[in-house]
C-alpha cells in the first residue's frame, strides 16, 4: 500500500490532486460519491479538482 501511495503522490500536479488523495485516504470521497449517487446530483469534485490544479500547481513540469 505504501508503494501505491508513493506512486500517487508522484503524480500530484496541484492542490486539487492533493485534496483528492486526502479525501480518499480519510474516506470522505467514498461518502460524497455515495451521497452524490443517491441524490443524483454531481458533487462538482472533478471541476473543483481541475480548478485547484490550475490555480495552485505544485510542479513546474507535469510528471512523465
Amino acid at each position: 500500500m505504501l508503494r501505491s501511495f508513493r506512486n500517487q503522490v508522484e503524480e500530484v500536479k496541484g492542490l486539487g490532486d492533493l485534496v483528492e488523495l486526502a479525501t480518499a485516504a480519510t474516506g470522505i470521497k467514498s461518502v460524497v460519491d455515495k451521497l452524490s449517487e443517491k441524490t443524483g446530483k454531481d458533487c462538482g469534485c472533478k471541476k473543483r479538482k481541475a480548478w485547484l490544479n490550475e490555480k495552485v500547481p505544485l510542479r513546474k513540469d507535469p510528471p512523465k
